[in-house]
């Protein structure tokens, strides 16, 4: 069964930063793409950043130089560093996988970037 738990979530002031992990369980989480989409009220679900088994990355326009997504198969986490925060970040931030192609989700954090 594919678990996916995700933490760190949180109200911050705009510039600052907070880190989001996701812990995995029920897939190979070494040979695993994982991603970070987040959805806001009103919003369609959008996909943040995602890391592949090699560790490469890719960013959506509107975070790139500001979210670093990285993973640490040692642990079976996926990391999301968000740094130099906007309010137009708020959002519920979630972790994806695709496996046997279905999608597995973790239950959300919240993100408020506020003052």
């Amino acid at each position: 069964q594919v678990q996916l738990v995700e933490s760190g979530g949180g109200l911050v002031q705009p510039g600052g930063s907070l880190r989001l992990s996701c812990g995995a369980s029920g897939i190979i989480f070494r040979l695993a793409a994982m991603g970070w989409y987040r959805q806001a009220p009103g919003k369609q679900r959008e996909l943040v950043a995602s890391i592949n088994s090699g560790g490469s990355t890719t960013y959506v326009d509107s975070v790139k130089g500001r979210f670093t997504i990285s993973r640490d198969n040692a642990k079976n986490t996926v990391y999301l560093q968000m740094n130099s925060l906007k309010p137009e970040d708020t959002a519920v931030y979630f972790c994806n996988v695709v496996r046997n192609k279905i999608d597995y989700w973790g239950q959300g954090t919240q993100v408020t970037v506020s003052s």
